[in-house]
């Protein structure tokens, strides 16, 4: 007769492989309805975000229904004022983008010349075909035809964003009908919604800060199309590790080939875009989130790779969401809050310090 305990060995990695095969089917799905999924998360996070104001209007006193209300008009008015000012400014440049783009093709055969000056053996006509600018023209009407994508999704996300907003308005006295004992459950949904709530709301406050920065250095050192740059920066600072790098290519290959530019003033803007990111996103983002919601290195990174090959552009831009996000509904559950101290960042040397001298001589 075997024993209880034989048949929990031999159950363990049955379970291994079934809970693997569904989290492939899982993600194949999820790639598979990636056009469907994409706008929907997108919805879902800035219906969060908008909460916060729907809430704070409440307290003042204002209806449910009427702060849901108040907050959409503010927010649509808002965000269409900024999305005129992008398309004029976005348009501008993609009428002046041929020539910018032939004045980097000049002045990189410029610089391959110097070095060849200087007896390193660089083929230029080589490397010139490759650079063709005629070539770099191609991607335009991708990219248009992308922007207006977006613009035709945006619509679609801005009304799923008013249903779910009010949709939470009764979302207790659903969940409360709907369960026994609901009272277990709501205080997990609670706590995973306010911490999510709290990570949004600090991680956007950040990118606009970000975004308010790079608009304000890009004025004073006068490269051209600052509001695009802006929401540029605004944007990638969702993703992680690359993303600011990424926002600071295009404007700083611009200022070195204007006329008003050059190499001093793309290494003064190089490093106005360094000590922002360091400053916010190094120093003020981990003091304000604190560590408990903070993800290693290594867990951004993979979530960036993993988010992106799923969901596109958009899933690298909301790698770092999604995956709080699954760190955060982790913690919530003690039977799973190990995984997500898997996916946090460790303990700092002045945290290790503090701990008692037995378990630190277990961890050397």
């Amino acid at each position: 007769m075997a024993r209880p305990e034989d048949d929990t060995q031999r159950s363990i990695p049955l379970n291994l492989t079934l809970a693997l095969a569904a989290l492939v089917i899982i993600v194949a799905g999820m790639r598979a309805g990636s056009s469907l999924l994409v706008p929907l998360l997108l919805s879902l996070f800035i219906a969060v975000v908008c909460t916060a104001p729907v809430h704070w209007l409440h307290r003042l006193g204002v209806g449910l229904r009427l702060s849901v209300w108040l907050t959409l008009i503010v927010i649509g008015g808002l965000l269409s004022l900024l999305g005129l000012l992008l398309v004029n400014s976005f348009g501008t440049f993609v009428d002046a983008l041929p020539g910018i783009e032939q004045k980097l093709y000049e002045y990189y055969l410029g610089v391959l010349d110097s070095l060849a000056g200087l007896g390193l053996a660089i083929d230029t006509d080589r490397l010139g075909e490759l650079l063709q600018a005629e070539q770099f023209g191609n991607w335009i009407p991708t990219l248009i035809g992308q922007v207006g994508n977006l613009m035709m999704q945006s619509v679609v996300v801005a009304l799923l964003v008013m249903f779910l907003l009010f949709e939470t308005l009764n979302f207790r006295d659903k969940v409360s009908r709907a369960l026994a004992n609901p009272a277990p459950s709501l205080r997990r949904f609670n706590e995973f919604s306010l911490t999510l709530k709290r990570y949004l709301a600090v991680k956007t406050l950040i990118s606009l800060a970000t975004g308010a920065l790079i608009w304000l250095s890009c004025k004073l050192v006068g490269v051209e199309f600052p509001l695009l740059w802006a929401v540029l920066a605004f944007a990638l600072n969702y993703i992680p590790n690359i993303g600011s790098a990424i926002a600071a290519v295009p404007p700083v290959l611009l200022l070195l080939v204007s006329p008003d530019g050059g190499l001093f003033k793309a290494l003064v803007l190089s490093g106005a875009y360094l000590g922002v990111n360091f400053v916010l996103g190094n120093l003020l983002e981990p003091r304000v989130m604190g560590r408990a919601l903070g993800l290693s290195t290594f867990v951004a990174f993979l979530s960036l790779v993993v988010w992106g090959w799923i969901f596109g552009a958009v899933g690298m831009l909301l790698s770092v969401v999604l995956t709080m996000t699954l760190k955060i509904a982790l913690d919530s559950h003690p039977q799973t809050r190990w995984i997500a101290h898997l996916l946090g960042p460790g303990a700092t040397p002045l945290e290790k310090a503090h701990r008692p001298p037995l378990e630190r001589n277990n961890e050397e």
